[in-house]
C-alpha cells in the first residue's frame, strides 16, 4: 500500500543511513527524525534495529503527541525527546542524536566545548553548551520527554537561540543537533563531533589554550553567515 508519508520516510531513512557512513554511530547508538510541520507528524528510526537491515518503510510516523500514525515497529526510545522539541521549536525540520565518541566525552565531563579556533567560529559564535545533568525528578518521571525539556531549559537559562546554536550536549548523556532539514541536521551533528575532537586535542597539547579572540570569531562567522557573507558560490 502506498503511504502519504513516502517522501518523509525516505528522507528520514537516508539521514539515518548517513550516521554510520560518517562514523557517528556504532551498532544502533543513534537516530534521526524528520518532521512535517504542516501535517504535524515526524518520521523516526525504529528502536534497536541494525542499520544494515533498515529500509525506508521501517521508519515510524508519529504525531507530536507521540501517537503512532503509521508503522509496525516500535519507534526509537528517544522519540519523546524529538516530539517535545518539534512541538516547542516549530521551525526545526530534523533532529539527530548520536553517541559519537568525542561529543559524548565532553558531555560525560559535563563541560561546554570552548570556542578555540576558526573552524568552530565558522559555525557558532559561542561555546557549544552542555546542559547540566538531569534532575532526579526528571529521571524518575517521563525521562525522554524531560530530556527535551532539559534541552529547552538550557537554552532559556543561557539566553541562547536554537536558530543560531543548532547543537547541544546533555551532561552525562551525549549530543543532539538539529536543522531546517535532515541534511543540515546531519551536517551539524558531524560538525559537532569534529569540533569536539579538535577541542580535545588542542587542550591535550596546551591545557591553557585561550579562547579565540572576538574579532576572529566575528570575522569567521560573518563571512559565512552575515549580511555581507562571501563564503561559497
Amino acid at each position: 500500500m502506498s503511504s502519504k508519508y513516502k517522501e518523509l520516510k525516505e528522507e528520514c531513512y537516508r539521514a539515518n543511513m548517513a550516521l554510520p557512513e560518517l562514523g557517528l554511530v556504532v551498532y544502533t547508538f543513534g537516530n534521526v527524525s524528520c518532521a512535517d510541520h504542516g501535517d504535524k507528524v515526524f518520521a523516526i528510526k525504529p528502536s534497536g534495529v541494525p542499520y544494515d537491515t533498515l529500509g525506508p518503510d521501517d521508519m515510524v510516523i508519529l504525531d507530536f503527541d507521540n501517537n503512532i500514525v503509521e508503522g509496525t515497529l516500535r519507534p526509537s526510545s528517544d522519540t519523546r525527546t524529538h516530539a517535545y522539541l518539534y512541538k516547542t521549536w516549530s521551525d526545526i525540520g530534523s533532529i539527530v542524536h548520536t553517541h559519537a565518541l568525542y561529543s559524548v566525552a565532553w558531555a560525560q565531563a559535563q563541560m561546554d566545548i570552548p570556542i578555540l579556533g576558526t573552524t568552530h567560529a565558522d559555525h557558532l559564535t559561542t561555546d557549544i553548551p552542555c546542559a547540566p545533568p538531569m534532575k532526579d525528578e526528571y529521571i524518575e518521571g517521563n525521562y525522554e520527554h524531560m530530556t527535551g525539556k532539559q534541552i529547552v531549559d538550557c537554552f532559556g537559562e543561557r539566553g541562547l537561540s536554537h536558530k543560531e546554536v543548532e547543537m547541544v550536549l546533555l551532561g552525562n548523556h551525549g549530543p543532539f543537533a538539529w536543522g531546517k532539514n535532515a541534511d543540515k541536521a546531519v551536517y551539524n551533528s558531524r560538525v559537532l563531533e569534529e569540533i569536539a575532537r579538535m577541542a580535545y586535542l588542542t587542550l591535550q597539547i596546551n591545557p591553557e589554550a585561550p579562547r579565540l579572540k572576538e574579532t576572529l570569531i566575528r570575522k569567521h562567522y560573518d563571512r559565512k553567515h552575515g549580511k555581507d557573507a562571501y563564503y561559497g558560490q
